[in-house]
């Protein structure tokens, strides 16, 4: 007997790791968002570092996305390490801009009086985003995905 043919073959016994070094999950609704996004996507280059996960999308699915459930996603940016890992806020940027060879940009904000400034202003912008790009509150924004999502999955919508 061969020996090929007592061992499982390299492809079925090896755990598929991702491409990707950093998963960001954004908000393709908003407008300031998606000029990061495709700032990024550019610096990207198709080289596959950062998959990028449109959490507006009605195919969202938080289970693909280490738990991270819509609401959770809108409040505050988030992003995931290929081990499942959940990274939030400023942390993203930094570690998005490190991946993509620009980690000089948020250099500054691993020092611990700017980091916290930066922090803060972070979180003051998230709690604002949506005010200041002219969309409805995150309560609405639920209220308004549910309602979609119930839509059409339960096909109770009038055209």
């Amino acid at each position: 007997m061969s020996l090929s043919n007592t061992q499982p073959h390299a492809t079925q016994t090896a755990i598929q790791s991702p491409t990707w070094q950093i998963k960001l999950l954004y908000d393709s609704e908003c407008p300031l968002c998606m000029r990061e996004v495709n700032f990024l996507r550019k610096r990207d280059a198709n080289r596959g570092l950062v998959e990028f996960v449109d959490i507006a999308d009605e195919n969202y699915n938080p289970a693909a996305n280490s738990g991270v459930d819509f609401e959770t996603a809108m409040g505050r940016i988030h992003a995931i390490l290929p081990d499942g890992t959940i990274v939030k806020n400023v942390e993203v940027f930094r570690r998005v801009y490190e991946i993509l060879g620009m980690g000089w940009v948020y250099a500054a904000t691993k020092l611990p009086i700017v980091g916290s400034i930066v922090d803060r202003l972070y979180g003051i912008w998230a709690d604002w985003r949506l005010a200041l790009t002219g969309r409805p509150d995150l309560k609405t924004i639920i209220a308004q995905r549910q309602q979609k999502t119930e839509c059409n999955t339960e096909g109770r919508c009038q055209l």
